[in-house]
């Protein structure tokens, strides 16, 4: 949150200092706990640094500033991190609020705490179009400063902590959308890096300030439902107590209320009412070693009936954040359910502290597993990064990847994958490598052939058939559910589109030029380049590009151009305009209308379409024709190429008597002529006729009358005729 420039209170030097000198000391107490004394005198410079530079602005509260800085610091300290972070998070707030640069911070703190200062940093200095694009400019910025160095979204982490603890003094439409922001950004992320206690306080923060009306209903629901399951708890909690002592298990033994936000996700997930809610309690059993893990199970299970379906191993197989526990739900007495958790001592510091944990425990072995997953996806976002085109893309892709994966997958070779609910075998061929989702043609999955858009469910073992030559498909994007896959087609799309554009953009602009009596030859780069500043394009590449997608007119570019090289001089007498060349199936700067389906040897349109590039339609199309002279001026000559060698998609309607065998007499005739059935339907009606639509490969207009001279001889048929949609 921003400074204030000045108090709403009042408040003298003396006062400010001797609140901070005060401050100051107790900061040095708990970092000597960890901190060489080099290390802390150091914190302590940054510290009166800031104090300093934050010395005459306030918080929206009236606190004095340098408050929330400090707090922050705090919040890091509680986690162990080092003196570098620590700075960082003193002096995160200076280069923004404060006429002091980066560069500052450099000389005098090091240049780490002052590349930490700058991945925190706001992007305040450049203009956005909108509050969106700056917010997600920003993410940008932080995440990928993340990738090189975790620190940075822990100090961001502890910030936003902070800030979601003083929010009640903003107006409230300004908290809703810094909490909203938590919800879908901030907490999902601390849940990554498996920072649990943080990622429960931020969401239920948020919860209070985006529902305030539910948050006080269901607050009120809880107390009261404590009161009356006290016994019930109570006794359970002896009774787990009792079974272990019994089995002869050292373990500790906990009770633990669930949090508001997670009834209220439960409860609108699956459309409950509170009372129907009955497991808003949970225990959570703290062992020495992995063994006993198991052996508790098995004294649980005894003690109580566990319910079918509600055991996962997350030691086995950990979370994507390095979670690992055994979680069971068991029918208690009266039959309330009770959800129990099951975890050694290493396993419960990294299940609360997630990657901070590294700072907290270092000598935990367990820890190097969570760094390496950490990392990894830190790497991810890198691509994601580069994959996307610009910085609201790149955010939908991140918060597409941000919620855990809940699905669990083998390779062909054993090892495991998590994917998010609901993924695809798409999903995991970008999982395993971005070149293999490129490639990918079918799968198998249990070594069953199966189609590609099948959701995976736990323990599937996929494998990845692909081929050399074989591209992402843009019917990809309606079923995928990972950022990587996403983002990795649209890259491939836009890359592809864009090359094809590029070429009918010219092929289009050239036709243009003809009638000026120029040609590409007679202009040359200072004419381009001088049009391309004009216009506001990046280049001559964007140019082209847009006229080929149809977001520019070649015969208004063309006209512009002229007036650059003959000015002073008449043009030339027009000459006719020589019509593009149509092969068939280009890609997608050049499509075939779906509306009337053209073949070779149809008189034949080109429209230009914004974002579709050319479409070519009959020359008679209902679709063309009604919007009448009004788009004239997109419309482009075109004639098919000669002997192109590809299959035409044709539509047929034929009636003929409901008799048996019918069906059989078509097609039969249809591969005597030598065209293949891509898609056949029939009317439902039981009457003396029926109707038969097919949908056939044919080369030309010629081949498509041979065929239906063909069907017509068939005493059967009634009637023929090709359908335009």
């Amino acid at each position: 949150m921003h400074a204030a420039a000045s108090p709403p209170g009042s408040q003298t030097p003396q006062a400010y200092d001797s609140e901070f000198a005060l401050q100051l000391e107790k900061l040095r107490e708990l970092l000597g706990t960890y901190l060489r004394a080099e290390d802390i005198e150091r914190v302590a410079e940054a510290f009166r640094f800031s104090a300093e530079a934050h010395k005459d602005q306030f918080r929206i509260s009236g606190d004095p500033y340098f408050s929330h800085p400090l707090a922050v610091a705090g919040i890091l300290t509680g986690w162990h991190l080092d003196a570098q972070a620590l700075m960082a998070a003193l002096l995160h707030d200076v280069t923004e609020d404060t006429e002091i640069t980066p560069a500052e911070i450099g000389e005098r703190f090091g240049k780490v705490t002052a590349e930490l200062v700058d991945g925190v940093s706001k992007l305040d200095k450049i203009e956005f179009q909108s509050i969106e694009d700056a917010q997600a400019e920003n993410f940008r910025k932080m995440l990928l400063a993340m990738a090189r160095d975790v620190r940075v979204i822990l100090i961001k982490l502890a910030d936003r902590l902070h800030n979601m603890r003083t929010l009640d003094t903003l107006r409230p439409d300004k908290r809703r959308r810094i909490a909203r922001e938590t919800l879908e950004i901030y907490a999902p992320i601390a849940n990554r890096l498996g920072l649990n206690n943080l990622y429960r306080e931020l969401q239920e923060l948020a919860f209070r300030h985006v529902w305030p009306l539910r948050y006080r209903v269901l607050s009120k629901a809880i107390k009261a439902a404590r009161g009356n399951r006290r016994e019930v708890v109570g006794k359970i909690l002896a009774g787990i107590k009792a079974r272990l002592a019994e089995a002869g298990i050292e373990a500790e033994v906990m009770g633990r209320e669930k949090h508001l936000y997670g009834i209220y996700r439960k409860m609108r997930g699956k459309s409950l009412t509170f009372s129907q809610v009955l497991d808003i309690y949970g225990f959570r059993v703290i062992v020495r070693d992995v063994p006993t893990c198991y052996l508790v199970l098995g004294a649980l299970h005894g003690l109580y009936k566990p319910v079918p379906g509600k055991f996962k191993d997350y030691i086995a197989i950990p979370k994507g954040n390095g979670y690992q526990s055994l979680h069971t739900t068991l029918i208690g007495p009266y039959g309330t359910p009770v959800e129990v958790q099951i975890r050694t001592t290493e396993m419960h510091h990294v299940a609360e502290a997630g990657v901070a944990s590294h700072w907290l425990y270092k000598d935990d072995k367990s820890l190097s597993e969570l760094q390496q997953r950490t990392h990894k996806w830190l790497q991810s976002l890198l691509e994601l990064q580069s994959a996307s085109g610009d910085s609201a893309e790149f955010l939908e892709h991140l918060k597409i990847d941000l919620f855990p994966g809940e699905v669990y997958v083998f390779t062909p070779k054993g090892r495991i994958l998590p994917l998010p609910r609901g993924s695809t075998p798409v999903d995991f061929a970008y999982a395993v490598h971005t070149d293999i989702g490129n490639r990918c043609i079918a799968c198998r999955i249990n070594h069953e052939l199966m189609p590609l858009r099948t959701e995976l469910r736990n323990g599937d073992q996929v494998e990845v058939i692909t081929a050399t030559h074989a591209n992402p498909n843009p019917a990809w994007l309606s079923y995928v559910k990972t950022g990587k896959a996403r983002s990795q087609i649209r890259h491939f799309l836009k890359t592809t589109q864009q090359e094809e554009s590029v070429a009918l953009g010219e092929r289009l602009l050239a036709q243009a030029l003809r009638p000026l009596d120029l040609s590409f030859e007679r202009i040359g780069e200072p004419v381009w380049d001088k049009f391309v500043l004009e216009c506001g394009a990046k280049s001559k590449t964007e140019v082209l590009t847009d006229i080929g997608l149809g977001k520019r007119l070649p015969a208004i570019v063309a006209r512009r151009l002229a007036e650059r090289i003959e000015k002073g001089e008449a043009a030339a007498e027009a000459r006719a305009q020589g019509p593009i060349l149509i092969r068939g199936s280009e890609g997608m700067a050049v499509q075939l209308a779906h509306c009337c389906r053209p073949i070779p040897g149809d008189p034949i349109v080109g429209v230009i379409k914004k974002g579709q590039g050319l479409v070519v339609h009959l020359a008679d199309c209902p679709s063309i024709s009604i919007r009448g002279r009004g788009e004239r001026g997109k419309w482009v000559d075109v004639e098919w190429e000669r002997d192109s060698g590809k299959l035409f998609e044709a539509a047929i309607k034929i009636e003929a008597e409901n008799r048996r065998g019918v069906l059989a007499k078509v097609a039969a005739e249809i591969a005597e002529a030598g065209s293949n059935i891509q898609h056949v339907t029939m009317d439902d009606e039981q009457g003396v006729y029926t109707s038969l639509y097919f949908t056939l490969q044919v080369s030309n207009r010629v081949h498509l009358a041979r065929i239906l001279r063909a069907l017509r001889a068939i005493p059967e048929v009634v009637r023929i005729a090709r359908v335009r949609e």
